[in-house]
């Protein structure tokens, strides 16, 4: 596990993440020409949606696979 500190809403947070993880994720964001925190919040905000929202970390995951699964 590797964790790693982001401002979401502008309060610090840390996410705890396999390294495999943090490597799609960033990835991801390099695809999108985006920024690490901007994809997170956006992971963020939907997962806010859900009820009960999961944890942030879980909703990384998922995000990653379905992602994943998608392309």
């Amino acid at each position: 596990m590797r964790k790693r500190s982001i401002t979401l809403k502008g309060h610090r947070t840390s996410i705890a993440l396999e390294a495999e993880f943090w490597d799609a994720l960033d990835a991801m964001a390099a695809t999108d020409n985006r920024t690490l925190p901007a994809l997170i919040d956006s992971i963020d905000r939907n997962r806010l949606k859900q009820s009960p929202p999961p944890g942030l970390a879980s909703a990384i995951r998922v995000y990653i696979l379905k992602r994943l699964k998608a392309s």
